[in-house]
């Protein structure tokens, strides 16, 4: 749970920054946005082999030498 102190000298943007700050390092936002729908666990195993076939092709494309 992220929660963090509000100072009485301190304005409301600065304390809205530093939660957005502590949200963000706690990878919360990202968690709600990955469970706003339900992925059947297939289609997140396909999701899952494509991001890997991506890397692959992306350093293999880096290691490659144009001449």
């Amino acid at each position: 749970m992220a929660e963090i102190i509000v100072y009485s000298d301190e304005n409301f943007e600065k304390s809205l920054k530093r939660f957005k700050k502590v949200i963000e390092r706690e990878g919360i936002l990202l968690e709600v946005k990955k469970r706003r729908y339900y992925v059947k666990p297939a289609a997140e195993k396909h999701e899952k082999l494509k991001k890997i076939e991506r890397k692959r092709k992306k350093k293999m494309m880096r290691g490659k030498k144009f001449y």
